[in-house]
C-alpha cells in the first residue's frame, strides 16, 4: 500500500480540505503541492496524531483498530468488509463536503475515519481479481497512539515502538475441538479410485447417454449397485472429475473412456490415482461446485463465477484457518471465512448481480444471502468433494484433516503410499473374488467379460464368468482365448 504522502497525492481535493481542519493545517493560501507537503508534515508529528487519537469515539477508535489488526496486524481490510462491519463511505464533491461537514457529522464510523485522513483507498489483486481494500498507511501507523483507550493511563501505556497489537476477533486459527468417544466418526477412505475404476469399465462396456445432470437415467440405476458409495450427487461428481481428468470423452451426447489416458491411470499406484483425481477437481472449469450445492438454484445468465478461484480460496483458508491434525468445527470455519474473506468468490465483492435462486424459487441477493450461498457452498466442499476425495474425516460438524488432506492444502508433501497388489481369485464355478488390494488395471479388464455381482467396501467384488459374460466381451472386440490368456494368469 501507498505511504502516506502518496496516499494524500491521491486523496481527492474536497478531502484533503476536511483532513487539514481535522488537523488543524491552514491550507487556504496553499497550492496542491504545498497543501500535501504541509499535511504530511503535520500528519507525521506524533504529538499532532495523539490529539486526532484523543477526538475519536470508542466506536471510531475500535473500527480503525479492526483495519490495523485484520490479517495479523497487516493494517489493511478489504473495502466491502468494512463497510458490512462499520458503514459506507460516502464520496462527497467540494460541495457536498461544505454542506455535510462529514469529518465533525458523519454517517457511519468508517465515513468519520476517512474524511479525518486516518483511513484510504485503494485496490489490490486478490483471487477474485482487483479488490477495493481500505488501509492506514505504515507512516502514519507508526505516530499513532494505537496502543492507548480511553481508559488507559499514560503511565500504564507500553513505549512507542512497542509491538502493535492483533485484535483477538481476527485470529488466524480456529480452535481445535474434542470428539466425543461415542460420536459417529466418518472416516475419509480412497473408495473414489475403485469407482471411478467401475464407472470406466461401465463406459467401456455401454454406449452411456448423457442426461441433463451428466449420466443419464437408466446408466445411474445400473452403476449406483456397483459403487461402493452409492450416493448420487457423488456419482455426478464423479462423472464430471473423470472429464476433467481426461479419463472420460463426451462425443455426440455419449461418454467414452480415453483409451491412452484410462490405461495409463488404471496402471498407476493408488495415491498416484488419487492424487490425479483430486488435481482434476481442484483445476476443473466444467464442474461447478455452486451448480451442485443442494437447495441453490445458480441460472447461466453469464454472471462472473469461476469455480477454480474458488476452490483455491477455500484450500487456502482451510490451510490457514483449521488446526494441521485435529478435529475443527465447519460452523467455526464458515464463521471465520464470512469475517476474514466473505468475498472468496465474489469479484469485487458483488452480491447483487449474481442470478441464484432457492428451493422456494426466491432469489438470494445481496450480502444477507451470504450463510445460503457462501456457506452452504462452504459446507458443500468440506462434506462432498473433500470427503469423497478422502482429504478430511467427518463427524457431526466437524472436519479433520488426514495425510492427503494436509498435502493437498499446502501443508505437507503428498503420501506416495506403495500398492500390495494382489491377484483375483478365480473358483471353478467362475466366480472371481476381486479385493480391493488388485491392481485397479486388472480389475477392469475383468469387469469387461463378467457378470457383476456384488460390491463391498470390505469385502472388494464378486463377479461371474458366463455366457452373458462372454457374449458382452465379444461386443468389445474380445474372445475367449484373451480370456483364457487372462484366468490363467490369475492362476499362476
Amino acid at each position: 500500500m501507498l505511504n502516506l504522502l502518496a496516499s494524500l497525492r491521491e486523496t481527492d481535493p474536497a478531502v484533503r480540505i476536511t483532513i487539514a481542519k481535522t488537523w488543524k493545517v491552514d491550507i487556504d493560501s496553499l497550492n496542491d503541492a504545498d497543501t500535501i507537503t504541509a499535511l504530511h508534515t503535520t500528519m507525521t508529528d506524533p504529538a499532532s496524531a495523539e490529539r486526532v487519537w484523543e477526538t475519536l469515539s470508542d466506536s471510531q477508535r475500535q473500527a480503525l483498530q479492526t483495519v490495523i489488526g485484520f490479517g495479523s496486524g497487516s493494517g489493511k481490510m478489504p473495502a466491502a468488509m468494512l463497510e458490512r462491519f462499520h458503514g459506507k463511505i460516502r464520496k462527497l464533491g467540494r460541495g457536498g463536503v461544505e454542506r455535510e461537514k462529514p469529518h465533525e457529522a458523519p454517517h457511519s464510523h468508517a465515513e468519520a475515519l476517512f474524511y479525518r485522513g486516518l483511513l484510504y483507498e485503494g485496490y489490490e489483486n486478490a483471487r477474485t481479481g482487483a479488490q477495493a481494500v481500505v488501509y492506514v498507511p505504515e507512516d502514519l501507523l507508526a505516530v499513532l497512539p494505537t496502543h492507548k483507550t480511553q481508559f488507559d493511563g499514560i503511565e500504564n501505556a507500553p513505549p512507542p515502538d512497542a509491538a502493535l497489537p492483533v485484535d483477538d476477533a481476527f485470529a488466524p486459527r480456529i480452535d481445535e475441538i474434542e470428539i466425543d468417544d461415542d460420536e459417529e466418526i466418518f472416516n475419509a477412505t480412497t473408495t473414489i479410485v475403485d469407482d471411478m475404476t467401475t464407472l470406466l469399465a461401465h463406459l467401456q462396456i455401454y454406449n452411456a447417454e448423457l442426461g441433463d445432470n451428466g449420466l443419464g437415467e437408466t446408466d445411474i440405476e445400473l452403476l449406483l449397485p456397483h459403487l461402493l458409495d452409492d450416493n448420487l450427487f457423488r456419482l455426478r461428481f464423479l462423472f464430471g472429475v473423470g472429464i476433467s481428468a481426461e479419463l472420460i470423452e463426451v462425443q455426440d451426447k455419449a461418454a467414452y473412456p480415453r483409451r491412452a489416458e484410462t490405461r495409463r491411470w488404471l496402471e498407476s499406484a493408488r495415491s498416484e490415482q488419487l492424487a490425479t483425481l483430486a488435481a482434476a477437481w481442484k483445476d476443473s472449469v466444467t464442474y461447478r461446485d455452486l451448480w451442485h450445492v443442494d437447495g441453490l438454484h445458480p441460472e447461466p445468465t453469464g454472471w462472473p463465477y469461476d469455480p477454480v478461484v474458488a476452490r483455491e480460496a477455500i484450500l487456502a483458508m482451510i490451510r490457514d484457518f483449521t488446526p494441521p491434525e485435529q478435529w475443527w468445527s465447519l460452523d467455526d470455519f464458515i464463521i471465520m471465512v464470512k469475517e476474514m474473506e466473505p468475498d472468496f468468490q465474489r469479484p469485487g465483492g458483488d452480491y447483487e448481480s449474481w442470478y441464484i435462486r432457492n428451493d422456494a424459487g426466491e432469489y438470494l441477493n445481496g450480502f444477507e444471502s451470504w450463510d445460503a450461498v457462501e456457506g452452504s457452498l462452504l459446507d458443500y466442499v468440506v462434506n462432498g468433494p473433500l470427503y469423497w476425495l478422502g482429504m478430511v474425516d467427518l463427524a457431526i460438524d466437524a472436519a479433520r484433516l488426514t495425510a492427503y488432506g494436509r498435502a493437498f492444502v499446502g501443508m505437507d508433501p503428498w503420501p506416495n503410499v506403495p500398492d500390495q497388489p494382489e491377484s483375483i481369485q478365480v473358483s471353478t464355478d467362475g466366480t472371481l473374488t476381486v479385493s480391493r488390494r488388485v491392481s485397479r488395471f486388472d480389475r477392469f479388464q475383468a469387469m469387461r467379460f463378467t457378470d457383476w455381482i456384488t460390491a463391498d467396501p470390505v469385502n472388494g467384488y464378486t463377479f461371474k464368468l458366463n455366457a452373458e459374460g462372454i457374449r458382452r466381451a465379444a461386443e468389445q472386440g474380445i474372445n475367449t482365448g484373451h480370456i483364457e490368456a487372462f484366468v490363467s494368469r490369475m492362476l499362476n
